[in-house]
């Protein structure tokens, strides 16, 4: 070879050279196609398990490639659930288990767990750790046309990232406030007025909790539009929250691998612990009765399979890149369908663990605001006895105010009811019954923040299950900010082959200064708008789009011959129908059903009004709406920009390319990007004596109940399945 030529330049270079295929066959040797990673049909001239032994080093060269790989498969599989299992399975499935039937509304999520959630997590498993990329690079290979669903992906998780981060940063700050006895949030605050002292207004007309959340945590303002300048404790706790996830994810999964074994983990401990702390409070069992209590007339609204469509969508982590991040360091041979199966069920499990843990303890904050309201209720009639206004005989002989049952308070109401029909509403009495207080649905901030924490100010030593419950959800929210940083990090160091360290920092800063927009004192308000906006409907498109690239572009049969070459079985055919049509369809019906839901549903947020001391329903000022519509276009604009830029050739996917990596004096040679005839041209023109059978091209896997390619006689002696050199096939040349 000449000294001047490129290849002898840089063979022994770590940087990664890309030649076309006339720059290497004027200098290169002749290529043995029978040893070339893309030859499925293993070595010629020798028996078939010679050829499994080629095909077996080539996997191995591929795993030795340089990139990272897992400790162990428990460090893989913690992160995986560390990523699935999040704050949602907390604070958003049991609100939707108790709006959409309880008990009954675990049926249509159970059953489009199964039709949507295991079989899309496992096909992004699956691609992910076949090509061993980032999402920008997996898309970029399995439909070059469709490669904006990597960046799609990327912008995704880069919205979510920074929103979710200062909810960490809320817990944080929570977590730290959590080492005082009593708890602050416990009680109202109590101005002084010169001699006087008063409880605070704005906390007298809400809760403790509440005025603790809304004014002393985010002093929020009234309106989207009243900035109110920064908040510098949620901004100091915004920092340690970027902080500690730059230090969990800086080194990419050699250390963020080790993180996963704690927070992956310890979420799990806080759950038992809580729920058998829960089990024996006054009332647990009355939350969990209520909770699964089933509705079965619900299971027939299509607004329950909806949420449920849309819940399993995102607790398995659909579409981030994270997934296809995490199982692209994975062996080649890894029984990613086993993996699969198994995170989604410990998902699930996990949600409905929180499930039982939060009513066990809601129903045992209904019940004390229950007996606080016959209390206040009771003296309130009595108060009527001794003005006269209410008549003795009203009150059953039986009843002793000093120690007055629900059932006695709800016997006295209903007298009272009966005989003052006329006037009873200005008597201003309550019913004071369980069921409406169990039946005060709260989810997201509002659980964590508010309900919860004003059970906890109830329980013996307090700030201790304070303190474990904080930690839980920093936790839980780290386990998928790694996974969503992942989406981020690893296809742009795969695409662009930038220092991962330096790119983490580098992003961690961003999104910081960006992340201000979140702690200024309405904050809160965007938190709410980038939540509902920047990633439902993008993110369910971007899903579709994987599915519908795998299983119509680039084959749903490839792709399962793919597999079986890869997992040394073939898949059940349950997912060769789901992927080619059940799951595409749902999507389809999810994403038309989330349009209609937008469009009809005034875009607005629940802003805090100060006066009232409570919530009131504001529509989006016109700038502010248009930053919602921004988010979902800038979200999805790789998608047609990619597209229209490779139709036209504005943009190169590496077609009729040889892609060849040097690294010290190896050289691997990837021929997936070169087309069939062009191929074809280079073996015959380089070893006459090696031209492929005159026998048809490899046989790939035919669908459900065919034979597959492993199960035929071999005939040839030159090829391991018997039909002859397998010709590879490249995604582009089905387009």
């Amino acid at each position: 070879m000449p000294k001047n030529s490129k290849v002898t330049q840089r063979e022994h270079s770590n940087e990664p050279v890309t030649e076309s295929v006339a720059d290497l066959l004027a200098h290169e040797a002749a290529l043995d196609y029978k040893s070339s990673v893309m030859n499925v049909g293993g070595a010629g001239g020798g028996p078939a398990q010679k050829g499994k032994g080629k095909a077996k080093d080539t996997d191995t060269a591929l795993e030795n490639d340089g990139r990272p790989a897992w400790n162990s498969k428990l460090q893989y599989i913690l992160a995986q659930v560390g990523f699935s299992v999040g704050l949602g399975n907390v604070w958003r499935f049991p609100y939707l288990c108790q709006k959409n039937g309880g008990g009954a509304y675990l049926v249509p999520y159970f059953i489009l767990l199964l039709i949507i959630g295991i079989p899309l997590f496992f096909l992004e498993l699956a691609v992910g750790q076949k090509i061993r990329r980032g999402s920008i690079g997996v898309w970029n290979y399995v439909c070059p046309r469709l490669g904006g669903i990597g960046v799609s992906s990327l912008m995704v998780c880069g919205f979510v990232g920074l929103y979710y981060n200062v909810i960490i940063g809320w817990s944080i700050f929570y977590f730290f406030q959590s080492f005082q006895y009593p708890l602050p949030w416990s009680e109202c605050p109590i101005r002084r007025n010169g001699t006087q002292a008063i409880v605070e207004p704005e906390c007298d007309k809400s809760s403790a909790t509440t005025y603790f959340w809304y004014r002393q945590t985010l002093n929020i303002t009234s309106t989207i539009a009243d900035s109110g300048g920064l908040n510098l404790r949620m901004t100091l706790s915004l920092l340690a929250a970027w902080f500690i996830v730059c230090l969990a994810v800086i080194k990419g999964i050699q250390s963020s691998g080790k993180v996963m074994y704690f927070s992956s983990l310890f979420p799990y401990v806080v759950l038992f612990c809580f729920l058998v702390r829960g089990l024996m409070l006054k009332g647990a069992v009355d939350g969990i009765a209520h909770m699964f209590t089933p509705k079965l007339e619900k299971m027939l609204e299509p607004q329950v399979w909806r949420e449920a469509a849309t819940q399993v969508f995102f607790a398995l982590g659909l579409g981030f890149g994270g997934v296809i991040a995490f199982s692209s360091y994975n062996k080649q041979d890894n029984n990613c369908h086993f993996d699969a199966t198994l995170v989604s069920i410990i998902n699930f499990v996990t949600s409905v663990l929180a499930t039982l843990v939060v009513f066990a303890v809601l129903g045992f904050k209904a019940n004390i605001m229950n007996e606080k309201c016959v209390i206040e209720n009771a003296e309130r009639i009595l108060g009527y006895v001794n003005s006269n206004e209410l008549s003795h005989d009203l009150i059953p002989p039986h009843v002793n105010f000093s120690h007055l049952s629900t059932a006695d308070y709800a016997e006295m109401y209903g007298v009272i009811k009966t005989v003052r029909e006329d006037g009873f509403a200005k008597l201003g009495l309550e019913p004071c019954l369980l069921e409406d207080e169990l039946n005060k649905a709260v989810q997201g901030t509002g659980l964590a923040f508010i309900a919860f924490t004003e059970a906890m100010t109830h329980f013996p030593a307090s700030p201790f299950w304070s303190v474990m419950f904080f930690f839980m959800l920093i936790n839980l929210g780290l386990g998928s900010m790694i996974g969503t940083m992942e989406g981020i990090t690893t296809p742009i160091v795969d695409t662009f082959k930038v220092r991962k360290e330096i790119f983490t920092v580098c992003c961690c800063i961003l999104a910081f200064l960006i992340g201000l927009l979140f702690v200024q004192r309405s904050g809160n308000y965007f938190v709410t708008m980038f939540d509902d906006y920047s990633a439902g409907l993008p993110l369910t498109i971007v899903v579709f789009l994987e599915n519908i690239s795998v299983a119509w572009i680039y084959g749903t049969k490839r792709f399962m011959q793919d597999l079986e070459d890869m997992l040394g079985f073939r898949p059940y055919s349950f997912y060769f129908y789901m992927w080619k049509y059940v799951s595409p369809l749902c999507l389809l019906v999810l994403i038309a059903a989330t349009v209609i839901e937008m469009a009809i549903s005034p875009p607005g947020y629940n802003a805090w009004v100060e006066d009232l001391a409570m919530e009131r329903f504001q529509s989006y000022p016109p700038w502010a709406l248009a930053m919602c519509f921004a988010l979902i276009i800038v979200a999805m604009l790789p998608l047609p920009l990619v597209f229209i830029a490779r139709q036209f050739n504005l943009m190169s996917d590496g077609s009729n390319k040889l892609s060849v990596s040097y690294k010290k004096t190896c050289m691997m040679k990837d021929m997936s990007n070169l087309e069939e005839q062009d191929e074809t041209r280079f073996i015959l023109s380089k070893n006459p004596s090696e031209t492929p059978s005159p026998m048809p091209n490899h046989r790939s896997y035919l669908g459900p109940g065919s034979t597959s390619p492993l199960e035929m006689t071999n005939t040839a002696p030159n090829s391991r399945y018997g039909t002859g050199y397998l010709m590879p096939i490249t995604p582009e040349s089905e387009l």
